[in-house]
């Protein structure tokens, strides 16, 4: 039984055991496994695994969050993905606003760089501001921004794409060069599959894509992932 089936099996008791959500959202949101049972996510804001190394404010489960529009349209990349016995796997959807403010809390605390050396060794905290990486508001907080990677169906392990997920610096640009013929053929078919089914990347950060035409795109909301 290869991992693409464990997954869906897992997601089915889930939510046949009778754990719906148990939370309003507002108006336009959706838990995205009610749309993509078998969905692979890691919420890494929800774990100790990420460059701040602590759980970050709002995320209080391991629940991923999308305006409807995002997750009906990620439903056709994953579909389409199967179909080359590859899946997707989710790092981060709607970002919470008190998520966004401990970054900036984080950020300013120049002593505290607990995992520098995984998630940004060539950058000086100081400038983590000026060079982009932290600001005082995140996409993410409209609902339809999302981080992910491709996974190998039947392992279920993500495809080398040259940097890990969230590094701070070149490496994690979409046109860097110095990367393997590999990881070069990875990146672009995550950015081929997901422009086609109309989500726009970020050219610094191969795994950040915005849905075109999102519903909310000036409102910023700050409910929690729960």
């Amino acid at each position: 039984m290869n991992y693409k089936t464990l997954l869906y099996i897992g997601s089915f008791l889930f939510l046949t055991l009778g754990f719906q959500q148990k939370h309003t959202l507002p108006d336009g949101f959706v838990y995205v496994k009610s749309v993509i049972p078998d969905l692979d996510v890691e919420l890494r804001y929800f774990s100790q695994n990420n460059f701040v190394g602590d759980t970050i404010d709002g995320y209080k489960a391991n629940r991923l969050i999308l305006t409807k529009e995002t997750a009906e349209k990620l439903k056709l990349v994953q579909n389409e993905l199967q179909s080359q016995n590859l899946c997707l796997k989710v790092y981060d959807g709607y970002r919470p606003q008190p998520a966004v403010n401990h970054f900036m809390r984080w950020a300013k605390d120049l002593n505290d760089t607990i995992n520098k050396q995984q998630f940004y060794p060539e950058v000086n905290k100081r400038n983590l501001f000026k060079a982009g990486y932290i600001a005082s508001r995140s996409g993410h907080s409209r609902g339809s921004t999302i981080d992910l990677t491709i996974t190998d169906g039947e392992t279920g392990e993500p495809l080398d794409m040259g940097s890990p997920y969230d590094f701070f610096g070149e490496s994690s640009w979409v046109a860097h060069d110095d990367l393997t013929e590999q990881q070069k053929k990875n990146r672009q078919l995550l950015q081929t599959v997901m422009l086609k089914h109309n989500f726009r990347n970020y050219p610094k950060e191969w795994w950040h894509f915005t849905l075109r035409w999102e519903p909310f795109p000036k409102t910023y909301f700050d409910f929690d992932v729960e």
